[in-house]
């Protein structure tokens, strides 16, 4: 493709003339589109299994990690996995519509403040050909037009899957063009997304959300024009306070840490109460479940046996079975810990005591704070969400797991009788 930027901004014109017929798409349609994407997805599943074998080989060839290639393999499995997702979708509550809040002012002046689409969104995302489906069917359901670009190492599987959801939803009357595909691996296309903002008579994407590695995230957060839904690092700690059950924090801090590492939402630090009757015992679990831990002066002392970590460990996000620990002066010293160190994502409390719990709930500036509970269930799907199109640590619009209401902002609707300012 030698003109990427033309190939990207017929992309977004034809994604915005799509999303002004989709915001106005009843619900019941666009689910039997959903619908019939998941199973034209199955359907599809011998020619999406080949395409992602050659993707496969390919990277295998190029040396991606074994944790890479984990993310971008398909089987069976998986494939009925995807199909199942976009089905979920289809029977969420439709967002697009729902009165938000209604007032109605002295003069007779009736206003409505109600949810729309945002309109077309950019999904870059990385590794993960599932992301294609997912994204597609929540922007779909919540009547926005969406511009995918996947990683160039999923470049088949992207095209196979995206081609399945595609025949599904035309057949029951949504536009291709609400689901589109940038076809070219080039990076210039990143770069031109990034820089659709309507200027210069170009159409616009109204929000980029990226899915990916850090560098990925990173570039787009530095490069973008557009707004951004996004986090950029997952730096997660567990806080145990010394209220707390002995048998239940450790079950927390076990599971926070390693029922899956590369989760965003793994913890990476641990921090105990001086005041706690066991702090070794705690890090001794992690250290048995195959945890390497690094740990502050105070446990390195009870501890001798451990690596002591640097002040590089506490800034972090280590996304294998890797952790640290320190020892803080209660509530207020892991507040501050994670007010220094801490990436707004995801933070929880172990503790008896609801007076410091909620003190920690209340204060921790992170976009989901949890109590008694492993911070792992920072998930759309855990949340009742259904799919999720990321998490994002922003205060702005959307934070936390972003999934149909995410996707949607709003507008106020005035019901007159004749009103006017005179």
């Amino acid at each position: 493709m030698t003109d990427v930027a033309a190939h990207v901004a017929d992309l977004t014109l034809r994604s915005r003339a799509a999303a002004r017929v989709l915001a106005t798409v009843p619900t019941k349609t666009k689910a039997a589109a959903l619908r019939a994407a998941a199973a034209a997805l199955v359907a599809a599943e011998a020619t999406i299994l080949a395409a992602n074998a050659a993707d496969v080989a390919k990277a295998d060839a190029s040396g991606l990690s074994s944790a890479m290639l984990d993310r971008l393999r398909l089987d069976s499995g998986r494939v009925r996995a995807m199909a199942d997702g976009v089905v979920a979708v289809a029977g969420l509550e439709d967002p697009v519509g729902a009165t938000i809040d209604e007032r109605t002012r002295p003069n007779g002046l009736v206003l409505r403040r109600v949810r729309v689409p945002i309109g077309v969104i950019g999904i870059i995302y990385e590794s993960r050909p599932n992301v294609t489906a997912d994204a597609a069917a929540l922007a779909v359901m919540s009547g926005n037009a969406v511009i995918l670009r996947g990683g160039s190492e999923a470049i088949e599987s992207n095209r196979a899957i995206h081609a399945a959801m595609v025949s599904g939803l035309t057949a029951e009357g949504v536009s291709a063009d609400a689901v589109q595909l940038v076809q070219t691996t080039d990076r210039a296309a990143v770069g031109a997304m990034l820089a659709a903002d309507g200027s210069h008579g170009g159409a616009a994407i109204d929000l980029i959300v990226p899915r990916g590695g850090k560098g990925l995230v990173a570039r787009v957060q530095a490069e973008a024009r557009v707004p951004v839904l996004a986090h950029l690092d997952g730096i997660n700690h567990v806080y145990v306070d010394a209220s707390a059950d002995p048998a239940m924090a450790k079950a927390i801090v076990r599971d926070a840490k390693l029922r899956r590492t590369g989760v965003c939402g793994a913890m990476e630090t641990l921090l105990i109460d001086r005041g706690y009757g066991d702090p070794d015992g705690l890090v001794l679990a992690l250290c048995d479940g195959g945890c390497e831990v690094r740990v502050d002066s105070a446990l390195s002392g009870r501890l001798p046996a451990l690596p002591q970590a640097t002040d590089a460990d506490w800034d972090t996000e280590y996304l294998e079975a890797i952790a640290s620990a320190a020892l803080v002066d209660g509530v207020d010293g892991a507040i501050a810990h994670i007010d220094r160190h801490g990436s707004h994502h995801t933070d929880a409390i172990v503790a008896a005591d609801p007076a410091v719990a909620e003190r920690f709930l209340a204060e921790v500036d992170s976009a989901i704070v949890l109590w008694n509970a492993s911070t792992q269930f920072a998930d759309g799907g855990e949340f009742g969400l259904g799919a999720e199109i990321g998490i994002a640590t922003g205060r702005l619009h959307a934070r936390g797991p972003v999934a149909l209401e995410g996707l949607t902002t709003y507008k106020w609707i005035g019901y007159g009788t004749g009103q006017i300012r005179g």
